[in-house]
């Protein structure tokens, strides 16, 4: 679930707020599936909640790089 969540994340970076909370959910999924036993215990689990977390932090930083400028607007 992390996966696609920071993979929608990343291409909806510039849809106000929606890259932001597609990748703030991504973390959270992620972060929540690594401390499960059943993945930590299977090394492709913990390394496709690990690529979740990164993919929702990459959609964060885009999202917010894309609405920085547009903070002194609003």
């Amino acid at each position: 679930m992390s996966i696609v969540l920071g993979a929608l994340s990343i291409p909806s970076f510039w849809v106000f707020g929606l890259g932001f909370a597609l990748g703030l959910c991504a973390v959270m999924c992620g972060a929540v599936a690594t401390t499960r036993t059943a993945v930590a215990d299977d090394e492709a689990a913990s390394l496709r909640a690990l690529l979740g977390i990164v993919a929702g932090v990459a959609g964060i930083m885009m999202s917010a790089i894309a609405l920085f400028p547009l903070l002194e607007y609003l």
